[in-house]
């Protein structure tokens, strides 16, 4: 099955990983889907190797992207490793409003909305110097842009289009 793939960020994910991302996608038996790349495996080693704080902002998102977020079939919804099949890509990226960190939430948002299939698929990967997250304030950017994703869809200010183009 073709799809589209959307890596992006530092180069972090390893390419070689794409194939188990591929068969991901392939797995979930749909024209509708998207595999996300994940290091959620990665967070026993991550929680090891990271500092108190950013511990606690890790898990303190995880929450909030499950609960207000509403995004509960990927755990990894950050990394920048994901395959959309045609339709699915077409579908979610036309309704696309938040161009900052959470954009990555609002795709499982929309996909959840118009009933997309989703998975999430290991991947390998590792911290690149340069990363422009500030800890605590990039924590609560992103926690301000998921109350707002929230909130824009629940008023009617932002609606999702589930007409096939």
């Amino acid at each position: 099955s073709s799809g589209i793939n959307a890596e992006y960020g530092d180069g972090a994910t390893d390419i070689n990983d794409l194939g188990k991302v591929r068969a991901g996608l392939a797995s979930l038996n749909t024209n509708m889907g998207i595999s996300a790349g994940s290091r959620a495996h990665l967070q026993d080693d991550a929680v090891a190797s990271r500092t108190v704080i950013r511990n606690i902002l890790m898990w303190g998102f995880h929450v909030f992207v499950k609960v207000v977020g509403g995004v509960s079939d990927v755990k990894d919804t950050q990394c920048g490793f994901k395959l959309f099949t045609r339709k699915a890509a077409a579908a979610v990226f036309k309704n696309m409003n938040v161009e900052r960190w959470a954009f990555d939430v609002e795709i499982f948002v929309i996909a959840n909305i118009l009933g997309i299939k989703a998975c999430e698929v290991a991947v390998n990967w590792q911290e690149i110097d340069g990363s422009k997250l500030v800890p605590i304030y990039s924590w609560l950017e992103m926690a301000k842009d998921l109350a707002m994703i929230r909130a824009r869809y629940l008023i009617g200010a932002w609606s999702v289009n589930v007409k096939e183009e």
